[in-house]
Order: C-alpha cells, then structure tokens, then sequence
C-alpha cells in the first residue's frame, strides 16, 4: 500500500478557525495582526485558511496580541499546533483511507467523547475483524480485496482511543435492535462472537450502551447513523453524518444544536444502560433462527 506524508489538514482548520475566531473578537484586522508579530499579512491569512503553519513558540505571543491570556486555552492551542505537524498513524495507509475518512479518524483521536447513533450497524469502534469485514466488502463496493483487508486493520486500529492510557475516549453508543439482530448465512457464529465483544466493551467505565428496541415510537434514529465530537476547551462540538459515499461534519452551532437535541430523544427512547445489556445477552444467546 502507498506510505507518503498527508497533511493532517483537519487539525490546521481547527486551529487556524480558532485563532480567526480569536482575531474576530479583538477586533484586530488581519494587517494589524500581522505588524503586530512582525509578519506578513499573507502569513496570518495562510495559517487561518490551514495552508500555512505556525510554530508552536508562535501560539501563546499571537494569542497575547488578541488578548487571550487564559492559560488552559494557550496550552490547548500550543498543543494542537505541536500535533498539527505530525503524521497520524492512518496517513501511512495513504489513498486507501479517503481524505473524508482521514479526517474523521483525525477528530474521533483527537475528541475528549464521542456520542453516535447507529441503528442499522455496529459502532466501528466495537466492530470485530470478522465483522468488519462483512461489513466493509458489503458496503465499500468498489474496493479490492487488498483494500478491504486494509480498511479492515484502520478499523481496528482505531479502537484503541478505548483505552489509551491517557484520557481514554467517553463513548456513548445508541444502537438500534435490527443491529444486533443481523445474520450472515456463511459465518452463523460470527454475531455471537460479535455481541459477547459488545458486552465486554460495556464493562469499560468510559463507555455507555443503550439499545433502541425494534417496537419503540418513531424517533431521529430513523433519520441514519449520526456522530457528535466533543473536545476539551476550547473548541465547539461538531457533528458527522454519513450515507454510502462516505461522511461529512458540520461545525455550525445552530445545527449541531439540532443534533444533540436528537441524540438526546433517541437516548429517551431507547431501553436503560442494564436492560441494554440483558437485551443484547438474551438476543446473543438465543439469535432468531
């Protein structure tokens, strides 16, 4: 597979966003900014845009000139320009994970929790090999067996945000029943295997399972699987919505706003975290023939 260096362009547009945000508020134009630094007014509109970079020693003085001097946001911005810089372990799989996928693997790693709701499909981050790979030769139709095998392994690689050492990932997964009900005629064990990961998956303090049940009310989970991001300070929540071609974020406040007050009528509709985990035992140990 190719191995080449891709700009980790999503975390540049989260910086280059916030410092413009930042500008906005100082009421400082762009050529002030820049005399302000020393710099060309090119520079500063290349940073903001993400088409340039900023050193990290650079961060906390051009904050200073913007009048923002509260130091966890400092840190938090010094740091992703630090991390900006560096090459994400799924940059090495190079155009088998497409730039919208690179940059979903780029926010779900770098993102403090996660909340999604998935009502036909397993989670990828709870997804087993076998199970992704049903998954993926079934959806990504125009891959190669190569490349499926590839997709496969990022799969699995990113699961580790679960439980890194560091801040492991707060996961909230609503899933729907037809999820945990699927069958695959050539691999009739497969999904016992796959629900005993799920329950096991459960037991980690910084994950949370709910199932919607096939005879509850209509509810947004009806609308498609849908992923919200949430970051440490101090960046916003953004959304993720996905259909067969792949998936796209919206930062907007209003719409992101439209997106938490979904997840939270489907997590109303949805069974508890414990009758949850006794429908997915009981569907796990007694599948429907």
């Amino acid at each position: 597979m190719a191995n080449y260096r891709v700009l980790p362009t999503v975390r540049r547009r989260r910086l280059g966003d916030t410092l413009r945000r930042f500008r906005h508020e100082s009421k400082m134009s762009l050529e002030t900014a820049a005399e302000a630094m020393g710099w060309d007014p090119a520079k500063v509109s290349k940073i903001e845009n993400a088409k340039g970079r900023i050193r990290p020693s650079d961060v906390g003085p051009l904050l200073e000139k913007y009048g923002v001097t509260d130091e966890v946001v400092v840190t938090a911005l010094t740091r992703l320009a630090e991390d900006a810089q560096k090459t994400g372990w799924w940059q090495t799989y190079g155009d088998v994970a497409a730039h919208a996928y690179r940059d979903y693997i780029s926010v779900e790693a770098d993102a403090k929790s996660v909340r999604i709701c998935t009502p036909a499909i397993l989670p990828g981050l709870f997804q087993t090999g076998e199970y992704a790979r049903e998954i993926i030769t079934a959806t990504a139709l125009t891959r190669t067996p190569e490349e499926i095998s590839a997709l496969v392994e990022i799969r699995k690689a990113r699961q580790a945000v679960l439980t890194r050492p560091h801040e492991p990932l707060k996961f909230w997964a609503v899933i729907g029943e037809a999820a945990l009900r699927q069958r695959f005629a050539s691999r009739p064990n497969l999904m016992r295997s796959q629900l005993l990961h799920v329950l096991d998956m459960t037991e980690l303090p910084n994950v949370t399972v709910q199932v919607i049940p096939s005879t509850t009310a209509p509810n947004p989970a009806m609308v498609g699987v849908f992923t919200l991001f949430e970051f440490p300070v101090p960046w916003p929540t953004v959304v993720n919505t996905e259909n067969l071609r792949g998936g796209q974020f919206a930062e907007d406040p209003g719409e992101v706003q439209i997106f938490e007050e979904a997840f939270e009528r489907v997590t109303v509709a949805a069974l508890s975290v414990d009758d949850s985990r006794e429908t997915i035992t009981r569907i796990m140990e007694r599948p429907e023939k």
